[in-house]
């Protein structure tokens, strides 16, 4: 038996993708929809929180290039690699 309960505050700790979810009988539609719900909240919560974290690594990456602006792998960066696309202000 689904614990209904600890699958509306934790989808994925019950269940291993969504059409699990779906495919229950055990559950009422509405109660589908409030756990499907969840998952899709915390989906965009934790994808906020990645593009967050990239932007904190983006930033100080950036201001320590010791190169001039141009289109090719970033030197001297102190990290492992990759390439941005300076652009010069006006």
């Amino acid at each position: 038996m689904i614990d209904v309960k600890q699958a509306t505050l934790d989808p994925t700790s019950v269940f291993k993708e969504p059409t699990d979810v779906v495919a229950d009988e055990n559950m009422s539609r509405d109660q589908k929809i409030e756990i499907l719900h969840r998952w899709e909240y915390d989906d965009r919560e934790l994808e906020a929180a990645e593009e967050e974290a990239g932007m904190a690594i983006l930033r100080p990456v950036m201001v320590a290039v010791d190169q001039i602006p141009q289109y090719s792998d970033v030197r001297g960066a102190g990290h492992d690699g990759g390439d941005f696309i300076f652009v010069r202000k006006k």
